[in-house]
């Protein structure tokens, strides 16, 4: 899970004071603030303190009281879900693109969060219309919504990996690194907060339909995705890696390949 994109906040005179890079250093204040909307988070820290029972309501007053007391139970990952379902049920069919179109883009990234999870609530979405829906939120500003989006719509992809992976190949050329390092972190094999793809951990040889146009990519946060990938499949399918990666140092003299190849290859 990425780090948010902001590394300081203001305070009123102006002046940049640190991050909190603690949950026990987010004050009480700015911990309500976040939970009720009111301004995004700035580091991993603040996201996790924030009380999705609280935000729930606020972005859905009226929501079920069970579901908000299941809101404060459990991992972090798993009660956004439920949060992103409880405004969705909350919502009913008739109003949830309304609700989702406001969530998406409010001002809050936890807010845009749920809006992600919304996504995976929705039974009614076949695989093109949710990754539609959640192309906007792989491309948004803050980096933590970035990494929801592609939680959000993992099992998604888990369920039809080889139709999912058609239809990523046209994000590896998109113009946003966004959307080319989308098209990676959503596809790979362990990832980080998330169910692994069995499929991929298995036989990492589809995924390579993603990865040869982004092997020299130039922008870093595509590179580390690449990286990633091929070294979460290297601790199942090292042999995989090491020919893939010997055959794109052969063929690309690019400096983008090499760091790829060094990060991919840096447990092996």
């Amino acid at each position: 899970m990425a780090n948010s994109t902001n590394k300081t906040k203001r305070t009123t005179k102006g002046s940049a004071a640190p991050a909190p890079r603690r949950m026990a250093d987010v004050t009480p204040e700015r911990r309500h603030a976040l939970s009720t909307a009111r301004g995004s988070t700035s580091t991993l820290a603040e996201m996790l303190t924030v009380d999705l029972g609280t935000l729930a309501q606020t972005l859905a007053p009226g929501v079920a009281p069970v579901a908000v007391a299941a809101l404060r139970e459990g991992g972090f990952v798993t009660r956004l879900a439920l949060a992103g379902k409880a405004v969705f049920e909350h919502a009913g069919p008739r109003r949830a693109q309304g609700v989702f179109d406001r969530l998406a883009a409010h001002q809050s990234d936890m807010a845009r969060a749920v809006a992600c999870f919304m996504i995976t609530a929705d039974e009614g979405l076949n695989l093109k219309e949710r990754l539609a829906r959640t192309r906007p939120l792989a491309d948004d500003a803050h980096s933590g919504v970035r990494e929801w989006a592609w939680m959000a719509v993992r099992p998604a992809i888990a369920a039809e990996l080889e139709s999912a992976i058609k239809r990523l190949i046209p994000w590896t050329t998109e113009a946003s690194p966004n959307l080319r390092r989308f098209a990676s972190e959503a596809t790979r094999p362990r990832g980080v907060w998330c169910a692994h793809l069995r499929q991929l951990r298995d036989n990492p040889a589809p995924g390579a339909a993603i990865l040869e146009p982004l092997r020299a990519d130039p922008h870093k946060y595509v590179q580390d995705s690449v990286g990633n990938w091929l070294n979460d499949a290297g601790k199942d399918r090292p042999e995989w890696v090491s020919k893939l990666c010997r055959r794109w140092q052969r063929e690309s003299d690019s400096a983008f390949t090499a760091r790829i190849v060094r990060r991919a290859m840096r447990n092996l």
